[in-house]
């Protein structure tokens, strides 16, 4: 037995780590550390005391003569017996303590000490993968040519941690996941995706905020029964093609302030809707802006005036949805101009409400028919004109036809002049033109009807080359977009008629599509309007109307109750340019970009910036959009307001 052991344990204890003994069985318990193996030799240098102690005894207990007594001293035998036991006991007793105290201290630093070690090394999951050696935690039976270990770096502590660059990255999956928007943006990376990056999640308002005004269109316009723009999905009534103007189908008599309702039906036909928050690119707040405050801008105090604005914004403040980016990814349209939401007093004569300047809503992006040249909130988006095609083909066909047009005046004019106004061209413009022979006018005065007659305007812009646009009662006219959809290149006096109000729709390089001679041309200098316009080459005028016909998709509201196939529309054009308005701004949060230097009062010149560019400065437009102070410039936004309510009601009478 003692042999046996002795043998198994300097298998051990020659081989150190290596697990197979002389006998080639298994030890399970084996182990390639110090401390194990100084456990091991303790315990056969105990077992070799043991044996030799065994055998003396054995001796003399097994001896033939033990029988016999023998006649020794007492005293001389206890010195004898004594002697040799005492020795050996004393021994085995000295290493048993030692290996008592062996045991303890192992238990101490091995078993608890590793558990501290454990904890000391435990990897971050943000750190990284780390390679770690690979501990097999039973041997197997048969080692063939086991490799040698270096003892001495078998000993060596192990090495911490190295440590990781933890700057934001966009890429750093640690450090975007604090972002709760950060599974929306992952959607733009899936290619697989068709909706990837396009998701949008439309909140469900209370009826208060639009359906319940439609069933009250009555109330809508002081001047005009709202009833019948609002049927057909907001297109109004079916147009019927008398003349021979119109395509067959596709045409309505849309009021122009009716794209609430529009495009509210067109994003029902949406082709990435939502209703998980966490993948949506933006929120679309279905709030009919435009018609809440048609109803009250006469006769009503602002407290009225400002009633369904303030509870929308109270009401969205509540919804978990709001709190991902605090509303800058939420956006709502409004078919009205953008001074009738932007009342900087408290005054009751002051105009319209306040919902523009209220804290929330300035997170919000408001999608108006004018914006503002001073503010960052606001984005002009097209007129709603009378064409509305169901599908790709209604599209084709009209332009072709309007290729085809025989244009028979160089230029046209359709409006009415500004007496009291000093600062409008339109008197000049309206002389000009009737001193031509090659200018087509529709003056739109009082007791006029074919300047409100579809027909009437659209016959006369095919029939041009060149539709005069100058400024109505604010900046932007519907008739710009309505000439375009004629295939006539449209003549702008001031950049904030289209330039800086339609960059998502129309190209940056206004000279690909449009003709413009500054207002102080005319006004000042009296230049000549049909020589400027004679000057351009019939190889430059076939590429600038072959332009504005291609631009045409993007100028139109589809019929909300079909959808096109390949053509992107007006409203097609608005949502991604939210969406990658939104996208940016998160990414720009991700990766630590900050627009310090952003000046709000130059907003219009940000969006003439080329991608890329952050940075704005002297601009050639910059006298054209001189803010005045405070108080002028809400008295002019506000009377340009009443003025344009005032025609309207003029238009009606």
């Amino acid at each position: 037995m003692g042999s046996n052991f002795y043998k198994r344990t300097r298998g051990i204890v020659t081989r150190g780590a290596i697990v197979a003994t002389t006998d080639n069985s298994p030890v399970p318990w084996a182990d390639p550390f110090p401390s194990r193996l100084l456990l091991i030799s303790i315990v056969y240098f105990a077992s070799i005391a043991v044996e030799q102690d065994l055998a003396v005894s054995r001796i003399w207990w097994f001896h033939p003569m033990r029988r016999r007594p023998l006649v020794i001293a007492p005293s001389e035998h206890m010195e004898r017996g004594a002697g040799k036991n005492q020795n050996s006991r004393l021994c085995f007793l000295v290493l048993l303590s030692a290996f008592f105290w062996i045991l303890l201290l192992y238990f101490h630093f091995a078993v608890l000490g590793g558990q501290s070690d454990d904890e000391s090394i435990k990897l971050n999951p943000q750190d990284g993968p780390v390679d770690l050696p690979v501990v097999r935690k039973f041997a197997p039976s048969r080692v063939v040519d086991a490799p040698k270990v270096d003892v001495r770096s078998i000993r060596e502590p192990p090495q911490p941690p190295q440590p990781v660059d933890r700057q934001p990255k966009f890429t750093a999956e640690t450090e975007i996941q604090k972002f709760s928007f950060v599974k929306a943006l992952k959607t733009v990376e899936n290619k697989s995706d068709p909706c990837g990056g396009r998701y949008i999640f439309v909140h469900d308002l209370p009826s208060r905020f639009n359906e319940d005004m439609l069933r009250e269109c009555k109330s809508l316009s002081l001047w005009t029964n709202m009833c019948k723009f609002t049927t057909n999905a907001g297109l109004g009534p079916p147009l019927e093609n008398v003349e021979g103007v119109f395509s067959d189908t596709g045409w309505y008599a849309t009021n122009q302030f009716a794209v609430d309702v529009v495009f509210s039906n067109r994003m029902k036909q949406y082709d990435c809707l939502t209703k998980d928050s966490s993948i949506a690119a933006a929120f679309f707040v279905p709030f009919y802006a435009g018609f809440d405050i048609a109803r009250y801008l006469w006769g009503y105090n602002i407290s009225t005036r400002d009633r369904a604005s303030l509870d929308l914004v109270n009401w969205l403040e509540k919804r978990p949805e709001w709190g991902i980016m605090g509303g800058r990814d939420h956006f709502l349209v409004a078919g009205r101009i953008t001074w009738d939401f932007r009342r900087l007093s408290e005054e009751e004569t002051d105009w319209g409400n306040k919902l523009l300047f209220l804290p929330a809503a300035k997170n919000m992006s408001m999608l108006v028919v004018e914006s503002s040249p001073w503010n960052a909130n606001d984005f002009g988006i097209p007129y709603p004109t009378y064409f509305h095609p169901a599908k790709d083909a209604d599209v084709f066909n009209w332009q072709d036809r309007m290729r085809k047009l025989e244009r028979k005046w160089m230029f046209s004019f359709a409006g009415a002049p500004r007496p009291d106004n000093p600062k409008s061209i339109r008197g000049q413009i309206i002389d000009q033109c009737k001193k031509s022979k090659v200018c087509k006018l529709l003056e739109c005065d009082f007791g006029e009807s074919k300047c409100h007659s579809p027909s009437s305007i659209m016959q006369m812009f095919q029939s041009s080359v060149f539709c005069l646009q100058p400024q109505g009662d604010s900046y932007t006219r519907r008739s710009a977009f309505d000439a375009m959809l004629a295939g006539c290149i449209p003549v702008f006096f001031h950049p904030g008629s289209a330039y800086t109000q339609y960059t998502w729709h129309l190209p940056k390089n206004f000279t690909r599509y449009s003709v413009f001679i500054p207002e102080d041309d005319i006004r000042k200098r009296n230049v000549s309007i049909e020589e400027r316009l004679a000057q351009i080459s019939p190889e430059q005028l076939k590429l600038m109307q072959e332009e504005v016909i291609n631009l045409i998709p993007r100028l139109v509201y589809a019929d909300p109750r079909s959808k096109l196939e390949t053509l992107k529309d007006a409203f097609d054009v608005s949502v991604q340019a939210i969406t990658d308005k939104v996208t940016k701004l998160r990414k720009d949060i991700i990766e630590g970009h900050t627009d310090d230097n952003f000046i709000e009062e130059n907003s219009w010149k940000y969006a003439l910036l080329e991608d890329g560019q952050r940075e704005v400065g002297p601009h050639e437009w910059d006298p054209f959009f001189s803010k005045p102070k405070d108080g002028d410039s809400n008295d002019a936004s506000a009377e340009a307001a009443k003025k344009s309510w005032k025609n309207e009601q003029r238009d009606k009478s």
